[in-house]
């Protein structure tokens, strides 16, 4: 899990880098996943792409042959390589046919997009590829795709007096002589409606900066977690064991009396970041540690953030009603949900994970089966809370998946 969690991010990596016009880094983060991955076709159609940019056509041709060898029965990726083959052949309206089939199966992929509207403007159809081009850049978060084409004549149909924003077709400058400015008239071809405004670039740097660390999000919860137990267990003076530090009490979830008579509904919330001894973090840390970040890549950091807290909350809740007179801590309802929506990725996305999909499901089954025979095994262990904390990580997985990755199932 841990290897697929990295192809994962050089991936999204790639894609981010496409989309703000850094093919060199984008060639980067797909030859990293390669090496990890040298059977995934969403890889090497990502080696395509970034090498187009780059002029390499001769690696895109052979990244596209690859992707065709390893998706023999066709597919998102194979149509988008055999439309990447047919645009460098020059065929372009054949090419455009494999790009529409392609986004017929994935409508999702901004890419696709930027590549319709760079073959709709070599048609010279300049009013679907403004569309092409806006869909695109909203599908990346403002993402414009410049320079990732080769820049050739475009084709003057009958009729059509207008100019597209390639080299080839750049209109005169002052003097009559033709600008040689390919990227300024590419600046000023794009309609003012496409164009990112500050806001879409920040969110893209933001977005591109956070992508460096699959696991901003689960290193923030492991040291809000770890920095909790620490201040008990200086308070406390012990630091194997923190169930009688002074405070402590205040913040546990109480039996379900006590909570209705105080009116203290909120320490179904705090006690998810309390734990009472070091075993009962180290273990629970553990287990977020490994399997937050693959959640974290897969649906995203806001949408991770959400499955955890709310899961946590569910499981307490769930604590509360049916096991309503014991106290309860620790983060393992949130972690279970996290576990939950984790599997139900795989789950959905069977198919698009390719020989990996049944091999992660049974994976994600064992260690689920594992999981729960160990809670129902001990009593000191709140099942309910994790019962109540993964089908709530399912169901909101379930809601929030995104939503290119739920077309792809």
């Amino acid at each position: 899990m841990e290897a697929q969690t990295d192809v994962q991010t050089y991936m999204e990596r790639g894609k981010q880098a496409l989309a703000t016009g850094q093919g060199r880094d984008a060639a980067i983060a797909y030859a990293h996943a390669a090496q990890m991955e040298p059977n995934n076709p969403a890889v090497h159609l990502g080696l395509a792409e970034a090498n187009l940019a780059l002029g390499s056509y001769g690696v895109v041709h052979m990244a596209c042959r690859k992707v065709q060898e390893l998706q023999p029965d066709g597919g998102f990726e194979s149509l988008m390589a055999q439309a990447l083959l047919d645009t460098l052949d020059h065929r372009y309206e054949r090419a455009l046919q494999d790009v529409d089939k392609a986004i017929e199966q994935n409508p999702g992929t901004g890419y696709a997009h930027a590549l319709r509207a760079y073959l709709l403007r070599l048609n010279g159809q300049d009013y679907d590829a403004g569309l092409a081009r806006s869909r695109a850049a909203r599908l990346s978060y403002g993402g414009r795709y410049e320079n990732m084409f080769p820049e050739v004549e475009p084709i003057v149909k009958p009729g059509y007096t207008g100019t597209t924003d390639t080299q080839s077709a750049q209109p005169n400058g002052a003097n009559g002589a033709p600008t040689t400015d390919g990227r300024a008239t590419q600046r000023e071809a794009v309609p003012p409606w496409s164009r990112p405004n500050n806001l879409q670039r920040q969110m893209i740097r933001t977005r591109f900066s956070l992508s460096q660390n699959p696991r901003f999000v689960t290193n923030i919860l492991i040291a809000i977690n770890v920095a909790i137990y620490l201040i008990f267990a200086i308070l406390g003076k012990n630091f194997l064991d923190v169930t009688q530090a002074p405070y402590f009490d205040l913040f546990v979830q109480a039996p379900q009396s006590y909570m209705i008579q105080t009116n203290e509904y909120w320490r179904i919330f705090t006690a998810m970041f309390l734990h009472l001894n070091i075993l009962h973090i180290g273990l629970n840390m553990l287990s977020l540690f490994f399997i937050g970040p693959a959640v974290e890549v897969f649906f995203g950091k806001w949408r991770y953030l959400v499955i955890y807290l709310l899961s946590g909350i569910v499981g307490g809740i769930v604590t509360f009603f049916i096991d309503p007179n014991i106290s309860a801590a620790g983060a393992s309802g949130a972690i279970f949900g996290v576990f939950g929506a984790l599997g139900v990725f795989y789950l959905v996305n069977r198919r698009s994970l390719g020989m990996y999909g049944n091999g992660a499901i049974t994976n994600w089954l064992f260690w689920l089966g594992l999981n729960l025979v160990w809670g129902f095994s001990d009593s000191s262990i709140g099942v309910f809370d994790h019962l109540g904390g993964l089908v709530a990580g399912m169901i909101i997985a379930i809601l929030l998946l995104p939503r290119v990755r739920r077309h792809q199932s």
